[in-house]
């Protein structure tokens, strides 16, 4: 079975970056899933979603002349897709709310990763 454009298969995590995860497939091929492709929502690290030796389950997005593959676990979850059509019909005003409560959570998880950098409100100066 020759990798395909659109094809769903189980691949196990080989190895991750700051950019994204490689993934080994059934042949022995190694594809990679970028990090926007891991998750439906904002992944800041990908060590949150995957590890090596994870099995996971995606879909060939692209595979390019010089043999590349572009993998993505989202679009393998077919409710995921199902969800993405949902948000497509959405009203302005639902996007723009589910935007800004997003933001929000991204600030708030900035803000607690800088404080606790810094040592947090209260740290002693010296």
């Amino acid at each position: 079975m020759s990798v395909e454009v659109g094809s769903k298969l189980q691949g196990k995590v080989t190895g991750i970056t700051n950019f994204g995860a490689f993934v080994e497939l059934p042949e022995g091929s190694t594809g990679l899933v970028h990090i926007s492709e891991v998750a439906d929502k904002y992944v800041k690290d990908i060590n949150d979603h995957l590890k090596v030796g994870d099995q996971v389950e995606v879909k060939v997005i692209n595979v390019e002349k010089d043999g590349k593959i572009g993998l993505s676990i989202k679009k393998a979850n077919e409710h995921a897709e199902k969800k993405r059509m949902k948000r497509k019909n959405e009203s302005f005003e639902a996007k723009m709310n589910r935007f800004l409560k997003e933001s929000e959570d991204r600030l708030a998880s900035l803000r607690k990763h800088t404080e606790s950098r810094r040592g947090g409100r209260g740290a002693k100066r010296g």
